[in-house]
């Protein structure tokens, strides 16, 4: 996990990094709630945003999704990430040699995955040698129709029209497919969406599941830092999806059918749930126009039902550890604020503050001047839309332990409890979200994003670029009203990552 600059609140740590990082053009001399964005709404709901910037012949293409991992429940959690692979599959023009003899092996292979699935339902009196002859069944069925399938195809065709950062993203709240192309290739983008959108076919599906599975691994399992925020969320969240990893439980992920897949898919991603934003050199009129003759004929589809799971207040300290073969490390995290909430930005200035820099409080004294951590930062995780958790996460240098991170942690933010901090500090802060709001204006990738985010979960292009003068407004004193609402112990959850209990070398006394 690391920090994300209180400019870029709500952008996904992917996104935000490649936003940071592109400066294709000259910034526009306009504020971003001003630039001459065009807009349109299909009759089937499908929401489009285009704004012409000449220059760099290429154009950026976000579609947003309003369905993410909030909006799914135990028992088919990850099912968001699964689609997410499944949508560069190709449909029924795009990846396949014959279509009809491909579908054809279709429901023999979901027969055999049903019969696995029943098979291990019975865990008392599960055949597991049923199960592996059933698995190999399930491989050559797959095989079969593999051989009939055109690898990658929907991505050559992009690719070889210059297409660049093709890919696509899920977080708590949205799923995102993006790709830049050249300007004189902007339709092939219509033709090949609303293609993708109404056609999909999830081939290799089989072996896809076990792909995702295999990146849970890979990125959650096998990986420290990944296991403690799991831990952390499924300790603060009881009761409210934010405590569910976005990849999904294993066992969900294992269980996927093809059927429960694609029918989720047909619900919840059509045009009515789609914003879409186009930004480069390109002519609005044109553009909306192809948006009407590919998309206006596609099933508006259905919203999510809305969230309404509420985490009741948390009465007491939580504490969890992890156990697991490496160096050890800490997060504490308080439930605080949504995005929408007046207090909100004091809480992004706060985590900047904090350790948005070598000279914030506690990187200057945890790592240069004690020399007790080798790195902290601060965030608010996992999402926005709902209460978020502000979480302080740090790596002890050795001999150093995570119970002195912690002592020091909660020091510094008494402090902040006591006297507000100093004038100086906020302004550097708003020096960095006035360098932010520069950036974002320079990358037509990252105004995309911008404007398919903010009107997907505000409903108006306009309102995260107004985000940056809430956080312009926030003065030292409302700094010290939220460390003192929020940073009680009885509102944090503390996790640690310990070696196991045969491995530890010495025990760390709690703070």
């Amino acid at each position: 996990m690391r920090a994300i600059s209180p400019a870029l609140r709500g952008i996904p740590p992917l996104l935000a990094g490649w936003l940071l990082a592109t400066a294709a053009a000259e910034a526009q001399e306009v504020s971003g709630d001003k630039l001459p964005v065009v807009e349109q709404t299909l009759p089937n709901g499908m929401r489009f945003l285009v704004l012409e910037r000449p220059g760099a012949p290429t154009v950026s293409f976000i579609v947003h999704f309003d369905v993410g991992s909030v909006n799914e429940a135990l028992g088919y959690t990850g099912i968001a990430h699964m689609l997410e692979h499944m949508l560069f599959k190709g449909t029924t023009t795009v990846g396949t040699r014959s279509l009809g003899a491909e579908l054809a092996i279709f429901p023999s292979m979901d027969a055999v995955n049903d019969s696995i699935l029943r098979e291990r339902a019975r865990p008392e009196r599960a055949d597991s040698a049923r199960i592996a002859a059933l698995a190999r069944r399930l491989r050559a069925l797959e095989d079969s129709a593999r051989a009939l399938a055109v690898p990658n195809e929907f991505d050559l065709i992009l690719t070889r029209s210059g297409a660049r950062g093709l890919n696509a993203a899920t977080d708590m709240e949205g799923t995102y497919y993006f790709v830049e192309l050249p300007a004189n290739r902007a339709q092939l983008w219509f033709v090949m969406e609303a293609d993708r959108m109404a056609n999909p076919v999830f081939r290799e599906f089989y072996t896809e599941r076990d792909v995702v599975a295999e990146e849970r691994r890979m990125r959650v399992e096998t990986q420290p830092g990944s296991l403690l925020s799991e831990a952390l969320l499924a300790a603060a969240y009881r009761v409210h999806p934010y405590g569910v990893p976005v990849v999904g439980h294993m066992s969900d992920i294992q269980s996927f059918s093809r059927r429960q897949v694609e029918e989720y898919y047909r619900r919840y991603y059509g045009p009515s749930n789609a914003v879409v934003a186009i930004v480069g050199d390109i002519a609005a009129d044109s553009i909306l126009a192809w948006a009407d003759r590919y998309f206006r004929w596609i099933p508006a589809g259905e919203k999510p039902r809305p969230v309404l799971a509420e985490e009741p207040p948390q009465r007491g300290e939580r504490r969890v550890e992890v156990a697991f073969d490496a160096e050890p490390q800490l997060m504490v995290g308080w439930h605080v604020a949504s995005e929408a909430h007046p207090d909100d930005p004091a809480l992004s200035v706060l985590a900047s503050i904090l350790t948005g820099g070598r000279t914030t409080r506690l990187y200057r004294r945890m790592v240069l001047e004690e020399r007790i951590a080798a790195g902290v930062t601060s965030s608010l995780i996992p999402g926005d839309r709902y209460p978020a958790l502000f979480v302080v996460s740090a790596t002890p240098r050795a001999p150093h332990t995570t119970a002195e991170l912690e002592r020091v942690i909660y020091q510094e933010l008494d402090r902040l409890k006591a006297e507000p901090p100093a004038p100086v500090e906020v302004q550097r802060v708003r020096n960095q979200i006035e360098a932010g709001e520069v950036r974002r204006l320079r990358s037509n990738f990252g105004l995309a994003f911008q404007l398919a985010e903010s009107a997907t979960r505000y409903g108006d292009w306009r309102a995260t670029f107004r985000l940056g003068r809430r956080l312009q407004a926030v003065e030292p004193e409302d700094i010290r009203r939220v460390a003192q609402r929020y940073f009680s112990r009885e509102n944090r959850t503390v996790a640690t990552l310990v070696r196991p209990a045969g491995e530890r070398t010495q025990r760390e006394a709690r703070p």
